[in-house]
C-alpha cells in the first residue's frame, strides 16, 4: 500500500491530501530515510511523522486491504516512544 493511503487510513493523518504535503516536504521517514507519497509500505517499517513541535514514530503492523473503520485503524500501527 502507498505511504499516503496508509496514513489516512490508519487515520495518522486525517487526509490524503495533507499526506500527500507533508511527504512532499520531507516531514515523513520510512525507516529513517525521507518517503514520497508513492514508497510502497510493508509489516515491520517504521514511520516517523514530523510535525511542528512534535515527532510521531509508528510501526506498520498491518497493511489492509481496503479501508477500515475508526475502531479497527489503531490495530494497524504500535507507536514507538521517541
Amino acid at each position: 500500500m502507498r505511504l499516503d493511503k496508509f496514513l489516512k487510513v490508519s487515520r495518522l493523518i486525517k487526509r490524503r491530501t495533507v499526506a500527500n504535503e507533508v511527504s512532499d516536504m520531507g516531514r515523513v521517514l520510512v525507516n529513517g530515510i525521507q518517503a514520497k507519497a508513492a514508497k510502497q509500505l510493508r509489516e515491520g517499517d517504521i514511520i516517523t511523522i514530523e510535525y511542528a513541535n512534535r515527532k510521531v514514530c509508528a510501526k506498520v503492523l498491518k497493511i489492509p486491504q481496503n479501508n477500515v473503520s475508526i475502531q479497527e485503524a489503531p490495530s494497524l500501527y504500535e507507536v514507538l516512544d521517541k
